[in-house]
């Protein structure tokens, strides 16, 4: 089909991950493994933003060097993404030597291009070290920031390079004018095309003595040094991924997709889209900005001190488990909650009781009636509508950004086929001789749903759908690129361990 390349914000280095960070890179990676699924060659760019003064805050608060911080950090949020099975294919790091000169070629570019759009100012204004940004009144609630209330809010006064934003207005205008799904959901287009109305603002971008950044590549007229905002070094870590200023880098640029959460559409989908056309270089085609998380009406977040233990949450029903609760109770285009009540509900009913009750019989039963061999047959008229409608129902969810459709199509395709087994009852007709035809018949369209399922919920859970496809002999990999539904005549199944084992009642936890 082509190269995909997908991006992730890369996080910043002063915490340990927490829900809302896990929430948007299993998001990222279910559409990751989906292309993959469809034949992309799919390159999974994440990573950590790792300068900047909140960093060197924390830094010293530790006790520690900033780098020592950013090394221990970078490890943890590493660890996090293994146990949760997200398959990156790069991990970058703001603090390498190739993203430094990546950003510096930046912006020497954006100064032979277009030297106007940079000079000197002394600015003054209340600046929250949380965002690494001056804020507007309408962004200040209770003389705090309304993103992170627990932070108090620092009055700055500095001279420091500035880049002429204002001059790009219309052509971010005309951006969105041109191509409407640039940005996506629709809500947030209007929450940016709303900000475009209010007119934008020229923006700081070095800081006066911040030795923790990358040197700005041109010191201020009184010859002090400069260090490089944090977000004109975090952004370009899209680009210089790619290999960027060294030949070779067009083979992935641009980006196909930033996958970022809605608190910084404005720094993706303005002041990127500003600096990509100071450059001359190509914007990224999509940006899709995913909500919030909550508990208990509060969004996660390290400032606030609202917090989940990952590791808990993990380890309640195992990581394919918390991956799909997570994809079927948030919505990828708007916010959502945790729970652990409706944690253990969707668990019960759609993974032990749905979907893996329903393996666990199908595979029984053609080991019992087949001697382990799918039979050969031929799909009913309801089955056929069901799943050719399952498969457009699919891929449209990810075409919109909806994941969670995605794995209600399926969940639609479970139901259908418990009721199968109940309505035809294969023991009842295993009895009767007469009823040979019939009882392969409903086993062989029992398989087909259950391997079409497993190659479905592959890029949601990737394990759990390898040990399926397995169970069910089936050949290669559910993610295997592959189109239409599958034909598991003859396939050798095996009964193994339960899918998703039963909660045990004393302690909240599946048996294994």
């Amino acid at each position: 089909m082509g190269t995909f390349y997908l991006t992730t914000a890369i996080d910043y280095a002063n915490g340990d991950p927490h829900l809302g960070h896990a929430f948007e890179k299993i998001g990222a990676d279910v559409i990751a493994r989906y292309h993959r699924m469809r034949g992309d060659d799919v390159h999974f760019l994440m990573g950590m933003d790792e300068h900047g003064q909140k960093v060197a805050q924390s830094a010293g608060e530790r006790g520690i060097t900033p780098q020592e911080l950013a090394d221990a950090i970078a490890g943890s949020f590493q660890r996090m993404w293994q146990r949760l099975g997200i398959s990156y294919d790069q991990f970058i790091r703001t603090t390498s030597e190739a993203h430094k000169t990546g950003v510096r070629a930046l912006i020497e570019r954006m100064f032979e291009r277009n030297a106007d759009d940079f000079y000197e100012r002394e600015y003054e204004g209340w600046y929250c070290v949380g965002c690494e940004l001056f804020k507007r009144e309408n962004e200040i609630v209770d003389g705090r920031c309304a993103l992170h209330p627990t932070r108090t809010l620092e009055w700055t006064v500095e001279r420091n390079w500035f880049f002429r934003l204002t001059r790009y207005q219309r052509f971010v205008e005309e951006l969105f004018r041109r191509q409407p799904d640039f940005l996506r959901p629709e809500s947030r287009r209007n929450e940016i095309l709303a900000l475009l109305a209010s007119g934008l603002e020229d923006i700081s971008i070095t800081r006066s003595r911040l030795t923790w950044a990358i040197p700005f590549p041109r010191p201020a007229s009184t010859g002090e040094p400069q260090g490089t905002w944090v977000w004109f070094d975090a952004l370009p870590n899209y680009l210089t991924a790619t290999g960027y200023p060294h030949p070779g880098y067009e083979r992935l640029w641009p980006a196909d997709l930033h996958v970022i959460g809605k608190d910084i559409t404005r720094l993706h989908c303005v002041i990127w889209p500003a600096m990509l056309e100071s450059a001359g270089l190509p914007l990224p085609k999509r940006v899709w900005a995913h909500g919030f998380v909550y508990l208990g009406g509060e969004r996660f977040s390290k400032s606030s001190g609202v917090r989940l233990d990952l590791e808990e949450a993990i380890g309640r029903f195992g990581a394919d488990a918390f991956r799909y609760f997570l994809m079927r109770e948030v919505p990828f285009d708007t916010d959502g909650s945790f729970s652990w009540e409706r944690f253990e509900q969707r668990y019960t009913a759609e993974l032990a009781n749905g979907l893996g009750n329903l393996a666990s019989r199908t595979i029984a039963m053609i080991e019992k009636y087949c001697g382990g061999r799918v039979p050969g047959g031929s799909l009913s008229g309801d089955a056929t509508a069901l799943l050719t409608d399952t498969l457009t129902r699919y891929d449209a969810a990810f075409e919109e950004g909806r994941l969670h459709d995605g794995l209600a199509a399926v969940w639609k395709t479970v139901d259908f086929a418990n009721e199968l087994v109940d309505r035809r009852a294969p023991w009842r007709l295993a009895r009767d001789p007469e009823q040979r035809a019939a009882l392969e018949g409903t086993l062989h369209e029992l398989a087909v749903v259950v391997a079409l399922q497993a190659r479905l919920v592959s890029p949601y859970m990737p394990d759990r759908a390898v040990a399926l496809w397995e169970q069910l002999g089936a050949p290669g990999a559910p993610s295997g690129p592959a189109k239409g539904v599958p034909d598991p005549t003859d396939w050798l199944v095996s009964k193994g361990a339960s899918l998703f084992p039963r909660i045990d009642p004393l302690n909240k936890v599946a048996s294994r």
